[in-house]
């Protein structure tokens, strides 16, 4: 398939950008909006979004095709990471998930088409309508795709022209994605453009600051921190910076059968996205006093990821990042020659995976690419002391626990400061309705309007 250059990221790789360019996509975006998008019906949105959600789940839809072919090359995911991935977000994107996000959201479902109220609205005699940015910039992260293709399709039911700035050599996905939009709604994909660059290009950042209405961005803080010494007062900011995950598991569940079958879950959590994303395990805090240890989890997890290598092999990952698995492989070798407290396991002739186990339980950063630890734990209290040090960068807190015990452990963990507590096996499968970052996607980037009757 030879895709027509509709987009910027669609111009040959010798292009050069312009200041001018930019201001001028701008300007086109912001029109096109008011023309085509701006009266678009949520109804109408929904049934396109959800539409081409279906299509991009068949297997003989050329834009996957295209994906599963071209991906693995551009974002060194292997096919089977890439296509999973693609399941798991396109299968999410339903006509009745859209609605319930809007409801979540706003309040109502049809907040954004005309002024409506709620029951105590309603009392209150008041109506209120939503309104989404004229031009909305997304500076997306290059880790990983399906956080950028979600802005694209909160900002389309925000009815906003959007700017994605992709990283360099990220916009392979969301090309795609603004492609197959253009096949289908060709004045839906003209509020949509599509670029990518170099970070510190400032020249051309200061174009898109200077006509953007709203501005979110993912990257690390620093990269957020430029960006808002950059931006003019008036403009809006909404930053996604540096998060970590983890998981917990109690001893109650951790029978024989029980833990083998957490263990595969937990495999799933660390290989998803070859745990590149914030949502990605660095470590399972594993108790003490169950029917199979932590040292033994740990050996189970090592099987279980061996088990997805063979069937979700790891993606290619560069010399420096081998590095970084091979040294502190050998970190670990030592420790473990020296204490029974440490053990390791890993594949061989490869650094396709790596379980470290430690009885230290202080929190430990993963170098990733499928490299996690398991800490024990005498109970909760010793685990949340352990993760000091992360407090206030916790995305999310995969937990396995019973019952009884699920409501009282999640409390402790959301009171201590995590945004996400989920069971482990979906730590990488947030639905729709995800709060990224303990905030309203969608509703961080409307503005209201209240109409006093």
């Amino acid at each position: 398939m030879n895709l027509p250059a509709y987009f910027l990221a669609d111009l040959p790789r010798e292009a050069e950008l312009s200041a001018t360019m930019i201001s001028e996509a701008c300007q086109a975006l912001k029109r096109n909006r008011d023309q085509h998008l701006s009266r678009r019906s949520t109804d109408g949105l929904i049934g396109v979004l959800s539409a081409l959600a279906e299509s991009w789940l068949d297997a003989d839809y050329p834009f996957r095709q295209l994906a599963l072919k071209l991906g693995p090359g551009v974002t060194g995911f292997s096919t089977a990471t890439l296509g999973g991935g693609l399941d798991a977000f396109f299968g999410r994107v339903t006509a009745d998930n859209l609605r319930i996000l809007l409801q979540q959201e706003l309040g109502h479902s049809g907040r954004l088409d005309q002024f409506v109220a709620t029951f105590s609205e309603h009392k209150a005699q008041r109506t209120a309508l939503a309104t989404g940015p004229r031009l909305l910039v997304h500076f997306a992260a290059g880790n990983l795709p399906c956080p950028t293709l979600m802005s694209i399709v909160l900002g389309l039911l925000a009815r906003s022209g959007q700017f994605v700035k992709c990283a360099s050599g990220a916009a392979l996905l969301p090309r795609l994605f603004a492609h197959s939009l253009y096949q289908v709604e060709p004045k839906l994909a003209a509020c949509l453009e599509i670029a990518e660059w170099k970070g510190g290009r400032l020249d051309l950042e200061q174009a898109l600051y200077l006509e953007a209405d709203c501005v979110t961005a993912t990257g690390r803080d620093e990269t957020l921190a430029g960006i808002r010494r950059h931006l003019p007062a008036q403009t809006r900011f909404l930053a996604y910076g540096h998060r970590v995950s983890f998981g917990y598991l109690a001893r109650e569940v951790l029978s024989s059968y029980g833990a083998k079958k957490i263990a595969a879950l937990a495999a799933a959590d660390v290989a998803a996205w070859d745990q590149q994303g914030c949502l990605s395990p660095h470590l399972f805090y594993v108790e003490q006093g169950g029917a199979v240890s932590p040292e033994l989890f740990a050996e189970m997890l090592a099987a279980e990821l061996a088990k997805r290598e063979a069937t979700e092999p790891r993606g290619e990952i560069t010399v420096t990042e081998a590095v970084a698995i091979a040294s502190r492989r050998a970190l670990y070798e030592t420790r473990a020659a020296a204490s029974p407290e440490t053990r390791q396991w890993q594949s061989q002739g490869s650094t396709a995976w790596t379980v470290v186990y430690e009885a230290d339980p202080r929190f430990q950063l993963s170098c990733l690419n499928r490299f996690v630890y398991v800490k024990a734990v005498g109970g909760l209290t010793e685990a949340v002391q352990a993760a000091e040090p992360v407090r206030g960068q916790v995305s999310t807190v995969g937990l396995a626990t019973s019952g009884e015990k699920a409501e009282m452990i999640a409390t402790e963990w959301a009171r201590w400061g995590a945004t996400r507590v989920c069971a482990v096996g979906q730590m990488q499968n947030p639905p729709l309705t995800w709060r990224h970052d303990g905030r309203p996607s969608l509703g961080d980037l409307v503005i209201w309007t209240d109409w006093e009757q």
